[in-house]
């Protein structure tokens, strides 16, 4: 007999039960590493994303306040606090600072929830140019009505 063949030579040269072990330890890993835990509550989650849509929204429009521009703006609001604004006489943005320094970006931070079917948001605001860079927080409250999550108060 010749001896053993090339396949039976290179299989008993490598033990296939560290690569597997390997493999395991790898997607065992990967799978761990991907799951970030997330510590908001059911109403912060299910109210985070009006708020970022708002803005989105908002930001990618004039954000100085018209009659018109709070029209557009109504999906997004209690109807209590749309009528609360519907008497503003300035053009003052009062989705963000309530003056006409317009901030040039946001980011939804932080959220509690401050009673059942209420949660509040810290909503940072950014200026930057040429000569200034600035962050400020606003606190933007929303209100679960008839099954929508709607902003219900801004505060400055």
């Amino acid at each position: 007999m010749m001896g053993r063949s090339v396949f039976q030579k290179h299989r008993s040269g490598l033990s296939s039960r560290p690569i597997s072990i390997g493999i395991v330890v790898l997607i065992a890993f990967s799978a761990y590493s991907c799951s970030i835990p997330n510590l908001d509550t059911p109403e912060c989650l299910a109210s985070r994303s009006v708020v970022r849509e708002f803005y989105s929204f908002h930001f990618g429009n004039d954000m100085r306040f018209s009659a018109g521009g709070l029209e557009a703006r109504k999906r997004f609001l209690t109807p209590s606090y749309y009528n609360s604004l519907s008497n503003t006489g300035s053009d003052a943005d009062v989705f963000t600072t309530n003056n006409t320094d317009l901030p040039r970006a946001f980011r939804v931070g932080k959220c509690e929830t401050i009673g059942e079917g209420r949660s509040s948001f810290e909503v940072l605001l950014f200026w930057r140019d040429d000569t200034r860079t600035e962050q400020r927080a606003i606190k933007v409250e929303t209100a679960l009505i008839a099954d929508d999550w709607l902003i219900d108060r801004i505060i400055y």
